[in-house]
C-alpha cells in the first residue's frame, strides 16, 4: 500500500477508505488529493478536507440523480458515504462531538440513497431491542421471491453497517445469499446517536436479531450463518453460544481472551497476575503514558472508553476480561470457521479458540504471500470470500 501520509494514524484511516475501492466505495485519486491537503496531526483539517471531498462527490451524485442516471448516482453516493465516515474517525470519543453526529447523518443520508438505487434489493430495518431498535439493512439478490441462506453480520469496535456492506453484503449477495447487517450496542448509530454501549452478553443482542430475521420472508430459517469481523470475532462466538437457530459461525479473526493485550501495556507483573480482580485505580497511574501515542490514544482512550462507556483505562483493562471466550466456548455447537491473518495482532489467539472448540471446525490462515495478510484481510477480501463462502456453501448445502 503506498504511503500517502506521514502521520501513522491518518495513514491507517486512509488505508481504511482505500480498501473499499475494490467494490466501489472509494477512488484512489479522490483519497490521494484529499490527504494531500491535510497537515499531519491536524484533526480539524482532516475532518474539514474529507468533508469537502464527500460534499463534492455527493453533489456529483445529486446531479446524476436529478437526471435519472441511476448507476452514476449510486456509485457517487456510495463514495460520498465512505468519505463522510472517514471524516469523523479522528473525532471519536465521549462526549460525542456535534461534528461527528453531523458527519454521520450525512453518511447515512448518502448510503440510504445508494441503497434505494442499488442494483439489488436493499431495505433498511429497525429491529426491536429492549424498548428501542437496532438499525439494520437486509440485502438480497435481484431475483428474489424465495427463501435464501442468510448471513448475519456482527460488527467490530469502530465500524458500522455502511462499511459492512462492502465486507459482508457484496460477497454474500453475489453468491445468492441474503445478508442482514446490524449495528448492536457500541456500534454505529446505536452508539453515536442512541448512546448504547458495548456488552459482553452478546447473546442478548443476537437473539432478538434472529427473532426478527425469522419473520422476514426472504430468510431460510434452517440456514442462518453469523460472521463477526474485527472485534466481532469475539462478539459473534459469544452471541452464538447456546443459540440453536444458528447453522454456522465465522470468526474473523478468532479471539480468545481480549484482556491478554494487557501483556504489552506498561503494568507491573504483580498487577498483570491479579487481573481482573485488581482495583482499576491501581492501574491508571501506569497507563497515563498511553495518551502520548496518538494511535494508542485513539484505539484505547477515544475509541475504547467511548465504546464501553467507561471512565478510565484501568476500568477498560479490567472490563475486557469479561469478554473472554473460555466462559462460553463449550456452548458453541454449530460448525465454525476461525480465520487467522498473518501480520494481524488480533489474530494471535485464533488458534486458541480453534483448539478449544468442540463443534465441527476449520482453521483458515491468510498469508502475506497471497496478499491477504493484515487485519480482516482488508487488502484481499476476494481471497477471504473465496475460502470462507466455499466452506459456508458446503456447510449449508448451497
Amino acid at each position: 500500500m503506498p504511503r500517502l501520509c506521514n502521520d501513522p494514524l491518518f495513514q491507517s484511516f486512509t488505508e481504511r477508505a482505500l480498501a473499499l475501492s475494490t467494490r466501489g466505495g472509494a477512488e484512489y485519486g479522490e483519497c490521494e488529493k484529499t490527504v494531500g491537503r491535510i497537515v499531519p496531526g491536524d484533526v480539524a483539517g482532516w475532518h474539514r478536507e474529507w468533508s469537502a471531498t464527500a460534499a463534492m462527490v455527493e453533489s456529483w451524485a445529486r446531479e446524476s440523480d436529478e437526471r435519472g442516471r441511476r448507476v452514476s448516482a449510486r456509485e457517487a453516493y456510495h463514495r460520498a458515504s465512505t468519505y463522510y465516515r472517514v471524516s469523523y474517525l479522528p473525532l471519536f470519543g465521549a462526549p460525542v462531538s456535534p461534528l461527528l453526529v453531523e458527519a454521520f447523518d450525512h453518511e447515512s443520508r448518502c448510503f440510504d440513497r445508494f441503497a434505494e438505487l442499488a442494483d439489488h434489493p436493499m431495505r433498511p430495518l429497525e429491529i426491536p431491542f429492549e424498548g428501542g431498535t437496532l438499525p439494520g439493512y437486509l440485502c438480497v439478490p435481484e431475483d428474489g421471491g424465495m427463501r435464501r441462506p442468510t448471513l448475519i453480520g456482527v460488527n467490530g469496535y469502530d465500524s458500522n453497517i455502511h462499511e459492512m456492506y462492502w465486507s459482508h453484503a457484496v460477497p454474500a449477495v453475489r453468491r445468492g445469499y441474503a445478508c442482514l447487517l446490524v449495528d448492536g450496542p457500541g456500534q454505529g448509530r446505536s452508539l453515536i446517536k442512541d448512546g448504547l454501549t458495548l456488552r459482553p452478553e452478546w447473546d442478548t443482542v443476537l437473539r432478538p436479531v434472529v427473532d426478527h430475521a425469522l419473520k422476514l420472508p426472504e430468510i431460510d430459517a434452517a440456514r442462518i450463518a453469523v460472521m463477526g469481523w474485527s472485534f466481532g470475532g469475539c462478539l459473534a462466538p459469544r452471541g452464538v453460544s447456546g443459540e440453536p437457530r444458528i447453522a454456522a459461525l465465522i470468526a474473523d479473526p478468532g479471539h480468545w481472551d481480549p484482556a491478554a493485550f494487557a501483556g504489552w501495556l506498561p503494568l507491573p507483573p504483580d498487577l498483570k497476575e491479579r487481573l481482573p480482580d485488581v482495583d482499576p485505580a491501581e492501574l491508571d497511574p501506569y497507563l497515563a503514558g498511553v495518551a502520548d501515542d496518538p494511535t494508542l490514544n485513539w484505539k484505547l482512550v477515544q475509541c475504547g472508553l467511548w465504546v464501553h462507556g467507561l471512565g478510565s483505562l484501568g476500568e477498560y483493562v479490567v472490563e475486557m476480561r469479561r469478554y473472554r471466550l473460555a466462559d462460553v466456548v463449550a456452548s458453541i455447537a454449530c460448525p465454525t470457521l476461525v480465520a487467522a491473518a498473518e501480520n494481524d495482532p488480533t489474530s494471535a489467539q485464533a488458534e486458541q479458540l480453534y483448539e478449544a472448540l468442540k463443534c465441527p471446525k476449520k482453521l483458515v490462515r491468510f498469508t502475506a504471500e497471497e496478499g491477504s495478510a493484515g487485519h480482516c484481510e482488508s487488502w484481499n477480501r476476494s481471497r477471504f470470500d473465496q475460502r470462507v463462502f466455499d466452506w459456508l456453501d458446503d456447510v449449508l448445502g448451497v
